[in-house]
């Protein structure tokens, strides 16, 4: 039963290696951790756009690379939809005049609209998003 969400910070921590975020995703049910769909869009996108750049061939090629890396990455991770419950949260969220980024601000209504956890660094944003619960595997 999925419990946690991982935020994007979390997940570029993982897709360089840090050992504490590694050592307790490992030690963790694989159902139990879970990304969002736009987690994936924000990681993606970082991708795209870089190869969307002039770039010479053996950085295109680096980056086509790192593209099939990161569709591997998520893989293994199960995927918490962006269903109208959570479209719902988002615009109460909003209503709300919460001064963080939309992005962040779906990815928190998706951790309550379905009562996850955010696994991130970021809690200047996400501690603004009134009962949401968050921690950081980082520390």
């Amino acid at each position: 039963m999925i419990r946690w969400l991982l935020d994007t910070d979390h997940v570029t921590l993982l897709g360089q290696g840090h050992q504490q975020l590694q050592q307790r995703i490992a030690t963790t049910a694989p159902d139990e951790v879970a990304v969002s769909p736009m987690t994936i869009e924000e990681v993606y996108r970082g991708r795209l756009a870089y190869l969307a750049r002039s770039l010479p061939p053996a950085q295109r090629v680096q980056g086509y690379a790192n593209l099939v890396l990161s569709i591997r990455f998520f893989e293994p991770f199960p995927i918490v939809p962006y269903a109208l419950t959570s479209e719902d949260e988002f615009q109460r969220l909003r209503g709300l005049r919460i001064r963080i980024g939309t992005m962040d601000l779906r990815i928190a209504a998706t951790a309550l609209a379905h009562n996850l956890i955010v696994l991130t660094r970021n809690r200047r944003d996400f501690g603004q998003v009134p009962n949401l619960t968050i921690e950081d595997w980082t520390v």
